[in-house]
């Protein structure tokens, strides 16, 4: 014997008590286990630079992409080739913060 002990994992019940979390945090990380959980789909694709470039989707991002890319009649590495082009919109400037400016 080394001496190891082994112990359950606390109750479901014990770790909701000590996790008191907004709602959309625990939707946030519901999601994210969710997603741990699912098998993933890699996507080796070319960027608009010529940088090659690998996306992970989840199952449901993957079943999307096959779904914009047949409707397109193109592959999903020529779509997010493609997509490398569509502009980020401009976020709006941010107000100066308060006491950083001139007094």
């Amino acid at each position: 014997m080394t001496g190891w002990t082994l112990t359950s994992a606390p109750a479901p019940s014990q770790l909701l008590e000590n996790m008191e979390l907004p709602d959309d945090e625990q939707a946030f990380l519901r999601d994210l286990v969710k997603a741990s959980r699912q098998k993933i789909h890699a996507v080796k694709w070319i960027d608009r630079d010529g940088t090659d470039r690998q996306t992970t989707l989840t199952q449901a991002e993957a079943v999307r992409l096959n779904t914009i890319a047949g409707r397109l009649k193109i592959s999903n590495k020529e779509l997010l080739r493609q997509a490398a082009h569509i502009p980020v919109p401009k976020l709006p400037p941010r107000p100066p913060a308060a006491g950083s400016g001139p007094a």
